[in-house]
């Protein structure tokens, strides 16, 4: 709600800048105004964090509580001012592109727009959505909701004091996550997943995937339907050096040696094969302490993502090949 407060103090000093361009027939008497709509601007950019929030934490606490018609608005909205910002944004950064008659214009109507939205979303939700969540939102996922908000970020002008980074609260493990372990679930910080589920997601990935443990043996390949390279189970426990030409084992052992020693955590490549440009790269993975604990190889062909062009968005998808 502070957020809320300061965004529509932006769109004050938004308004009366656009009132004061509007009423100056030359653009080169509006040299300050012109910096001070590039700041306001980068302000509603950086605002993007405020909703990317609720759109991924509140939101879907919301929903496990079975309240989804409001977010379902909100988010709507958000998009509707995006377009806005976006709007703002652009207008702002080309302005000398255009006529400056032109840019009044399109300043006029994007501020009016935006002095319309915010005003209208933000007392729908200070007086509806928030309400609602305070109601139906327990203590102990306001713990959560808070180390996820922490985790996204804020915004350049959130107050500090809100801003500041909540302590890490330790959950212990519920009685339901017990059975789920017990049952073969197994439970990661962000979700639930069964061994079939696991794997069926890894060999679903348009990537092939092996991982090489600390020890340099080959530990786990992924059975995409149509792998670039070929391996069999016969390779599990093998010495990852004895599975490449011994004329770039050492170029193998020089990506292990500086993964190991923190020194890298990426090398990537990139070869033809049978007309196909396929993109090769090693991750060093990592426990959260920043321990070694093997490698990944990542294997992708990259040929048809490499022509992409343009857009081609969500909304697109049954009428477009």
């Amino acid at each position: 709600m502070e957020e809320h407060k300061i965004m529509l103090q932006l769109a004050e000093k938004l308004n009366t800048l656009a009132n004061k361009i509007q009423a100056v027939s030359d653009v080169r008497y509006v040299g300050d105004e012109i910096h001070n709509l590039e700041h306001i601007a980068e302000g509603f950019r950086d605002s993007e964090k405020h909703y990317l929030r609720e759109e991924n934490v509140l939101f879907p606490g919301l929903e496990k509580h079975g309240i989804t018609e409001p977010p379902a608005i909100m988010w709507m909205e958000h998009n509707q001012i995006r377009e806005k910002k976006k709007q703002l944004g652009k207008l702002v950064k080309d302005y000398d592109a255009i006529s400056f008659q032109d840019f009044k214009e399109q300043l006029g109507e994007t501020v009016e727009s935006l002095n319309n939205l915010l005003p209208s979303h933000f007392f729908k939700e200070n007086n509806i959505l928030f309400p609602t969540a305070l109601q139906v939102v327990a203590n102990e996922e306001w713990k959560e909701i808070k180390r996820e908000f922490d985790e996204i970020g804020h915004c350049c002008f959130t107050p500090p004091q809100l801003a500041g980074a909540s302590p890490m609260v330790e959950v212990k493990k519920t009685e339901a996550e017990a059975v789920t372990a017990s049952e073969g679930i197994l439970q990661f910080e962000t979700g639930t997943l069964s061994k079939e589920e696991l794997e069926a997601i890894l060999d679903t990935v348009p990537v092939d995937i092996t991982f090489v443990d600390k020890e340099d043996a080959v530990k786990y390949f992924s059975k995409a339907e149509k792998r670039i390279f070929v391996r069999t189970k016969a390779v599990i426990g093998r010495k990852v050096q004895l599975c490449h030409p011994q004329k770039s084992i050492h170029v193998v052992n020089s990506i292990l040696e500086s993964f190991k020693a923190g020194k890298k955590d990426v090398a990537g490549f990139w070869i033809q094969k049978d007309n196909r440009l396929i993109y090769i790269r090693y991750f060093a993975v990592r426990d959260k302490n920043g321990k070694y604990l093997g490698t990944m190889e990542v294997t992708q062909d990259i040929t048809d993502i490499k022509k992409i062009e343009g857009e081609k968005r969500l909304l697109n998808w049954e009428t477009s090949p």
